[in-house]
């Protein structure tokens, strides 16, 4: 039976996207090869030698937060529950970023460490420096395996389901791996830079497009007010105001003590440059975050119900679908290019983080007498062993969403780390048990709110990370406050039984 001239066609217009992409993915390469010539120890590789300029370090900040999430998970939310269901990202989020440059930033960039875990060590010691560096880099695994599914995903679907969706992981991780090892933070921080430039001009082109498709701008606005999608604040009472408040603090303020912000900070040239990156950043990203929301609203009244099925069953697909099947190919490689920088710039930045809080702050502490160049071999090697633990984690995790595996990753930063970070840097009587009973009322209370622990009306009734923060906040005051308070009442008692002894 002779082939279909329009199937033929049809598969060499797939060629050639996957040949961009592929290209995309080489070139890519060449830049963390071109970076780890210029890596000669660990401050290089960390934190780029602190040499970045205000637009790399607004880039590079900018693409921490814009990921698979941003791309596909965020949209397929606000066209089903609008601005209310995407209160923790991008609103949380971008809010973060705002947080770090306005408080934070400049008190942390001035103490000169190479991680966030330093910053714990020299305040509290020891022991909080290892808890809280265990606790951020298990905050990692849902953030990077978001990314790796969000991969294999893309690879699954440029090819047609000629490459699963695991094989599509591995290829993509394994893409993104060689230019973190070889260049670190470096070639993170160019990377970013290009992949950012793809992905802004990117996914403006399809708006536009899509928005023809639609029949304009207007149509779309229309139909998100229709369905009442910018209704932002929740229904008046306890319980669901807990739960947007918790929702909103997840990510606004347990993403504040993680590795990854912390190296965009350092790696500014000066103070001034690490305080406005993180802010431009963080407005950046709330605002450029409704790029692909229009983009999936368009969709919606392109495709009608077939589109807000797959939002309701298969969210991740409904963007790559609308793509390919309504747009010509020169739009299927600008959006394909889009994504892909998106995914990798996140993935890329949180593959790094988490190896360089572990030879920093665990490691360095089981082999204190380790040389620079022990060091940053040690760091390389962490990140191989991370990402194939990150990428079973991932393959493991197969069908969970994307943005509920970056939603739940910030839950045990933001009761067992921000705490103490912020009273650390903010209050003078803060103190190391303290920061012990913080930490440990924050999980403890957390923990308990999970409905296998505390029941599922428990759970229903009150957010266990909120519920996890007020805790480590009350552990915190009364683990510093406590000892000084009886130290002085044993020394008042002391002083009036030495003066009655004298009389």
């Amino acid at each position: 039976m002779p082939r279909s001239p329009r199937r033929g066609w049809g598969k060499a217009l797939n060629y050639t996207l996957i040949a961009f992409v592929v290209l995309y993915l080489l070139g890519t390469l060449a830049i963390g090869v071109w970076a780890g010539t210029r890596i000669h120890n660990t401050t290089d590789f960390a934190i780029a030698g602190r040499r970045l300029p205000l637009v790399m370090v607004v880039t590079t900040t900018f693409a921490t937060w814009f990921g698979a999430e941003t791309v596909m998970g965020i949209p397929a939310k606000f066209v089903q529950g609008g601005l209310n269901a995407v209160v923790e990202d991008p609103f949380g989020a971008g809010t973060c970023l705002i947080l770090v440059g306005l408080f934070f930033a400049t008190r942390l960039y001035r103490q000169n460490l190479l991680t966030i875990g330093d910053f714990y060590r020299q305040r509290y010691g020891r022991g909080i420096e290892v808890f809280c560096s265990v606790a951020i880099i298990l905050s990692y695994l849902g953030w990077v395996a978001a990314q790796i599914t969000a991969l294999g995903l893309v690879f699954s679907v440029l090819t047609n389901g000629a490459m699963s969706e695991t094989t599509g992981m591995i290829v993509g991780t394994l893409a993104v791996l060689v230019y973190v090892v070889v260049g670190g933070f470096l070639a993170v921080a160019w990377t970013d830079f290009i992949q950012m430039i793809v992905l802004v001009v990117g996914l403006a082109i399809i708006a536009v497009f899509a928005s023809d498709l639609a029949g304009g701008s207007d149509k779309v606005l229309a139909l998100a007010t229709s369905e009442n999608l910018w209704n932002f604040f929740p229904a008046p009472t306890f319980t669901e105001i807990a739960f947007f408040i918790a929702a909103a603090m997840t990510m606004m303020l347990g993403s504040i003590p993680q590795q990854d912000v912390f190296q965009r900070v350092m790696s500014a040239k000066d103070v001034d440059t690490a305080r406005n990156g993180a802010v431009i950043g963080g407005v950046s990203y709330i605002l450029f975050a409704f790029v692909p929301m229009f983009i999936v609203a368009a969709a919606v009244v392109v495709m009608g119900s077939s589109a807000m099925d797959l939002a309701k069953n298969d969210y991740q697909r409904l963007l790559p679908t609308f793509i390919l099947t309504k747009m010509p190919l020169v739009m299927q490689i600008i959006f394909f290019g889009a994504l892909l920088s998106a995914i990798k710039s996140t993935s890329s930045a949180t593959l790094l983080a988490p190896s360089t809080s572990f030879v920093e702050n665990i490691l360095k502490n089981l082999r204190p007498g380790m040389t620079d160049r022990q060091q940053l071999f040690a760091m390389r090697v962490t990140i191989v062993v991370f990402t194939a633990i990150v990428l079973a984690y991932a393959i493991a995790m197969k069908g969970t969403s994307i943005y509920d595996l970056v939603s739940s990753a910030y839950q045990v930063t933001l009761v067992g780390a921000f705490v103490p970070l912020a009273m650390g840097i903010y209050w003078k009587r803060a103190t190391t048990q303290g920061a012990i009973c913080s930490v440990a009322a924050g999980i403890a209370v957390w923990v308990l709110f999970f409905p296998q622990v505390g029941g599922e009306a428990l759970a229903a009734a009150f957010p266990g990370q909120l519920a996890g923060l007020i805790a480590a906040l009350v552990g915190m005051v009364a683990g510093s406050l406590a000892p000084q308070v009886l130290r002085n009442r044993h020394e008042g008692v002391h002083h009036v039984a030495a003066g009655a002894g004298a009389r």
